[in-house]
């Protein structure tokens, strides 16, 4: 699924790695993010301590119930 398809709120685990913005923090396959919103190419994700990432909108994820 692509993570542009995923609901606000949602948790997400990155499937495979994608492109982020220069300077951004890379979301590595295996990597769990909640989704906060998606904004033209790239999304804002956080991690479960509050790290933001800005995967691809297009980046294959699935869906996960939480961090735990």
């Amino acid at each position: 699924m692509k993570l542009y398809d995923v609901p606000r709120g949602t948790y997400v685990k990155i499937i495979s790695e994608d492109r982020v913005p220069p300077g951004g923090n890379s979301a590595v396959a295996g990597l769990v993010l909640k989704l906060r919103n998606i904004d033209g190419m790239y999304s804002y994700c956080t991690d479960e301590v509050g790290n933001v990432y800005h995967p691809a909108a297009w980046t294959e994820v699935e869906i996960w119930e939480s961090w735990e």
